[in-house]
């Protein structure tokens, strides 16, 4: 008997020991210490009118729906997500023999930044190719006039997918 209570009693404490480096839910994914996270209009230096706002918007919505962080509308949070977009592009894929265009992609190229209060950036610098205070992001939209979408149809879904992108950087690296 007294063995069989001296057996249980390791297996608890190997499991609790087992599993004490270990966190559950969404709140192991991204550092605890940032609570806050301000995101000022991404600048742009695109043609294209209001993109950066648009930008804005989508990662503001992504950062809200999907990491525990609040995002406030002061510069004294925990952090400061800002960013430029690059570029963007506009290209025919497939034309028809009449030179209209039948596939076309839009495209948008965005340097993000994440730093904390004192301005160190929150991404480690060995796992990005860029300045460690620089993440280069990019993503792209096929446009198909034929079945009824618009550039500004394909530049929101190019916009949606680069702040999907924005926000998974802002998980711990593995």
């Amino acid at each position: 008997m007294r063995w069989a209570r001296g057996g249980v009693l390791w297996i608890l404490l190997a499991s609790l020991a087992g599993c004490a480096g270990y966190q559950l839910g969404s709140q192991s994914l991204y550092p605890t210490h940032i609570r806050t996270v301000h995101v000022p209009i991404f600048e742009s230096r695109s043609f294209r009118r209001n993109q950066g706002e648009r930008l804005t918007e989508a990662v503001v919505k992504q950062i809200e729906a999907k990491t525990p962080y609040k995002v406030v509308h002061t510069p004294d949070a925990d952090s400061v997500l800002s960013g430029q977009i690059a570029g963007d592009t506009k290209r025919v894929v497939v034309g028809t023999l009449s030179g209209e265009p039948r596939d076309v992609e839009v495209g948008l190229q965005v340097e993000v930044s994440w730093l904390d209060r004192r301005g160190n950036a929150l991404r480690p610098a060995e796992t990005v190719p860029l300045p460690p205070e620089l993440v280069g992001v990019g993503a792209s939209a096929t446009l198909l006039p034929e079945v009824g979408q618009s550039v500004a149809t394909a530049q929101q879904q190019a916009i949606e997918r680069v702040a999907e992108q924005i926000v998974s950087l802002m998980e711990n690296p593995w």
